[in-house]
């Protein structure tokens, strides 16, 4: 999907003059990392939902996408046959959604016109089959009975604290429930709060948290969040900027399911530290919560996996 998404928005910003493109850009970045939950669409209208799409999109695909692809290692024999965005916007997780499984038929519920116009538009080659639904999304929100899976991607931040429960609470009807919030100490804090919802909802954690216990973090000394590589296109240049070819987008997560699942023993909560002969892995453990082991060479096979891991990684791999 990496290049039917990058083709589809191609060209998405002719006609637009860079300065109201990066105007918008930058209001939007303000409202992204701001304080100011609403009760109205933060998309206003197409000069800002083009820009939204051009800047944001690419890396909230890729960030759903690992979280998506996190959840779908711990449900190896399923795949989900309807989904629910809930405050889709213009759908970057509805692709990434298209991207980690074959065939489900998604739904599109967001509250600003403009963006499920832009979304239709943008999906209408690659995932015609797509449905878009103006919706208010907060209280009295609900999601079709016998729905597979739920998505809530960069949203609950935009809402005010009734309606983030109300969404949640919406969402834990479905059978799969993964929501994913921008990897900054408050998106941490939203996605704590909802993941004790959906525990209390009789959902169980499989990611990336290797149990459904209390999270071990203390908020205010640390936060749980991951990262995903973006690779910028000329197009998300023309309206940020930025000399790099790639961006490392930070996003935090849960995903919680009914399904017959289990998590992984451990998960790799930071960037693994390469040393003469060993490897230093943080881990979220399911027995001794955060703890660093180090993996040296008179591990073998351990040791070589622990050179090729990853941050976000189960651990042991497999």
């Amino acid at each position: 999907m990496h290049e039917e998404l990058r083709a589809a928005l191609a060209g998405l910003l002719d006609g637009l003059p860079p300065k109201q493109a990066a105007q918008a850009v930058d209001r939007l970045i303000a409202n992204y990392r701001g304080r100011t939950p609403t009760d109205a669409p933060v998309l206003r209208d197409r000069a800002d939902v083009a820009a939204y799409a051009a800047y944001r999109m690419p890396a909230t695909f890729e960030a759903v996408r690992a979280a998506l692809t996190a959840f779908a290692a711990r449900v190896p024999d399923w795949s989900p046959a309807g989904h629910v965005d809930i405050g889709g916007g213009t759908g970057a997780a509805t692709w990434a959604t298209a991207a980690t499984w074959e065939g489900p038929h998604s739904t599109v519920l967001d509250w600003a016109q403009p963006a499920l116009d832009l979304g239709r538009e943008l999906a209408a080659e690659t995932l015609p089959d797509t449905a878009w639904q103006r919706q208010t999304i907060g209280e009295g929100l609900t999601v079709p009975a016998g729905t597979d899976l739920v998505t809530v991607s960069y949203v609950l931040g935009e809402l005010r604290p009734e309606d983030r429960r109300a969404v949640v609470a919406a969402a834990t009807t479905a059978r799969a429930v993964v929501l994913i919030e921008p990897g900054t100490p408050d998106g941490y804090l939203r996605i704590r709060e909802a993941r004790t919802q959906l525990i209390e909802a009789g959902l169980r954690i499989v990611a990336p948290c290797p149990h459904s216990d209390t999270c071990p973090i203390v908020p205010g000394e640390d936060w749980c969040h991951f990262a995903a590589r973006v690779n910028r296109s000329s197009l998300h240049r023309q309206v940020k900027g930025g000399s790099l070819p790639y961006e490392d987008e930070k996003f935090s997560y849960v995903a919680a399911t009914t399904l017959d699942a289990a998590p992984a023993p451990a998960r790799i909560i930071r960037k693994p530290q390469l040393r003469k002969g060993q490897v230093l892995l943080d881990l979220c453990t399911t027995a001794d919560g955060l703890q660093r082991t180090t993996v040296t060479k008179r591990h073998g096979t351990a040791y070589r996996e622990a050179r090729g891991a990853s941050w976000g990684d189960d651990w042991p791999h497999g």
